[in-house]
């Protein structure tokens, strides 16, 4: 260790290793919100003066953070007109098993992701695998840390993957006037990413975790009876049952057909479905909400076309009957209960019995919870009303409008074309789509606003301060210098260490950041080697661009971090075998397409 770098340290890089320490160690030991750690951890930096105000929220204005904000607007838009659907339907077919799923998923995700910015590639699927993963009943913890890492994974395969590559690039051709070509780094990330794909599928019955929503695992005792009718020009019509996805869903039953007056109870896999049939479901709420997002269903009542709002602005409402309801004894049809309450009944639970009755037919009791689709001050207007009892809203249910799929995937289709192939940018993309998505109505403002994970914001912000800390306090470069002076001259130690270097500081700042501070050691260590610079710089840009052990290495990390329900230690248990495997092929690679030994570029 160069005892005198460390030496020369003031009181800021310690507190500022302490704290990194402190959070790391709080995040392995307790089940704690990441951003409240982190959040807790700035405050410390702050009130000591390691980091001013404006270094410690400069997060919040980064570039960056403030695309991912905007990308959770413009993903609202695929989940509320289906679009994410007919993303699953092109790129991911059903799977038999964990290790189908996902060999099925990332191998598509990485194709996609090695000629376009990988950020928006995970917005892109990130709502379809989440369907998906319901669809057939696989826990979404199985599949989110592989969708990022499959979109990291080909980050080098070519220069235009990731942000990483193009910003090392501009700092070569800056100090040499040369750069790396399309497909330099080629012969490097095609290895990393088939390697890469294959640890996961082959080892993730034992590093990723299997976490399951409390109701998938003790159930609901409200079953609710709903009815789905199989539209005449949908996407459903002649599918079997199976293939249609229907008999796998979680914490529902298929219970009969009705078709043409014809009752077909105990209704088998391998039978096909046919435009107007009426299908039967039974099950929990949230079923109840992911059947009416199902393209090529719809729900059996026509009175939800009577409402006086339109279907983009109503949510789904659940309301307990209670004695002094003026409708118990008759049934739904007779009552009239879309003209009294402006609400139609989509689905009626009542303690536990299956109801075997359209639900035009139900007769009313007291106490039977309805499951109403209704404007959402339905909810503020009955909440003291002597009619019902605990009304409440479900959330996320509003009625998926899939006859504008087609233009939200047009419009993702457009924000990744300007971001790939102009130089508009990835955020001023990001924000002409998301304002596209509500112009054109595929999402509500309301909706927006609640789809922007607030959590996931702030934990990236304050790991952006965290990460101005460690380079402003001089803790960065001491860490790096160490590592490359511990190589001794060598020039295969020395290629060793830039590429920690690199992946050490990519893990606890960022990816940006971490080249920025390493480039210019790699060019230093390849003059002093009087060697060529490329194979010093093609590390520094692979590691930057591979960080797998911390969410805080790579913003899609971070995405998929509250989705997929994941502790901090989930990305250390799979990353740092990751990030291994990674490091090795890249120092096997990395000397055969650019020779150490060759001598220095003219």
């Amino acid at each position: 260790m160069d005892l005198g770098t460390w030496s020369t340290l003031g009181w800021q890089a310690w507190v500022t290793l302490g704290v990194i320490i402190s959070i790391f160690a709080v995040l392995m030991a307790k089940d704690v919100d990441t951003d409240v750690v982190l959040t807790g951890g700035i405050t410390i930096l702050l009130v000591t003066g390691v980091l001013s105000a404006k270094d410690a929220l400069a997060g919040l204005s980064n570039e960056g953070i403030v695309t991912i904000a905007v990308l959770y607007v413009v993903v609202a838009g695929l989940e509320s007109t289906g679009g994410n659907t007919l993303i699953t339907e092109r790129f991911l077919s059903k799977p038999k098993s964990v290790t189908g799923a996902l060999t099925k998923m990332m191998f598509p995700v990485t194709f996609v992701s090695a000629f376009m910015n990988n950020t928006p590639v995970v917005a892109m699927f990130l709502p379809a695998v989440n369907d998906w993963a319901k669809q057939n009943r696989i826990a979404v913890s199985k599949l989110m840390i592989p969708l990022s890492y499959a979109a990291v994974l080909s980050g080098v395969v070519t220069m235009i993957s990731t942000a990483t590559n193009l910003l090392v690039n501009g700092m070569l051709i800056n100090a040499t006037g040369k750069g790396f070509g399309m497909f330099d780094l080629s012969w490097i990330g095609i290895p990393i990413t088939i390697a890469g794909v294959l640890f996961v599928v082959a080892f993730n019955k034992w590093l990723l975790p299997d976490r399951r929503a409390a109701i998938e695992q003790f159930g609901d005792t409200r079953e609710y009876t709903t009815e789905m009718i199989v539209e005449p020009n949908g996407p459903l019509v002649g599918k079997t049952i199976d293939d249609a996805g229907l008999r796998s869903l979680p914490n529902t039953f298929l219970a009969e057909i009705e078709r043409e007056g014809d009752i077909i109870p105990a209704v088998a896999p391998e039978a096909r479905l046919r435009a107007n049939d009426r299908l039967v479901f039974a099950g929990v709420v949230e079923s109840v909400v992911d059947l009416q997002k199902i393209r090529g269903l719809k729900p059996a009542t026509d009175q939800i076309f009577k409402l006086d709002a339109p279907r983009a602005r109503r949510v789904l409402i659940e309301a307990v009957v209670s004695p002094r309801c003026p409708l118990i004894g008759q049934t739904v049809r007779d009552g009239g209960f879309r003209s009294t309450y402006n609400a139609v009944i989509i689905a009626i639970a009542r303690s536990g019995q299956r109801l075997n009755k359209k639900i035009g037919d139900i007769v009313l009791q007291e106490g039977d919870t309805l499951l109403l689709e209704a404007h959402p001050a339905f909810a503020d207007q009955q909440r003291n009303s002597h009619h019902f009892y605990l009304v409440s809203k479900v959330p996320n249910s509003s009625p998926v409008e899939h006859d504008r799929a087609y233009l939200a995937l047009g419009i993702l289709a457009a924000m990744i074309g300007l971001a790939s192939f102009t130089s508009l940018g990835m955020l001023k993309a990001a924000m002409l789509a998301s304002g596209a998505m509500i112009l054109t109505r595929c999402c509500t403002p309301s909706t927006a606003r609640r789809s922007v994970e607030w959590k996931v914001i702030l934990s990236v912000a304050a790991a952006f301060a965290l990460g101005s800390a460690v380079e402003k306090s001089g803790l960065a470069r001491a860490m790096s210098e160490t590592l490359t002076t511990a190589a001794g001259g060598s020039p295969m130690l020395s290629l060793v260490a830039i590429y920690g270097g690199t992946l050490l500081l990519t893990e606890l700042i960022s990816h940006s950041a971490a080249v920025s501070l390493i480039f210019p050691i790699a060019m230093n260590t390849a003059a002093a080697l009087n060697a060529s610079y490329f194979p010093y710089v093609a590390a520094v840009t692979v590691a930057g661009s591979l960080g797998f052990a911390t969410p805080l290495g790579y913003q899609t990390h971070m995405m998929v971090y509250g989705p997929g329900g994941y502790r901090f230690t989930d990305f250390l248990r799979i990353g740092i075998p990751m990030d291994l495997l990674c490091w090795a092929i890249a120092m096997a690679t990395i000397p055969m397409v650019f020779p150490l030994t060759a001598p220095p570029v003219p």
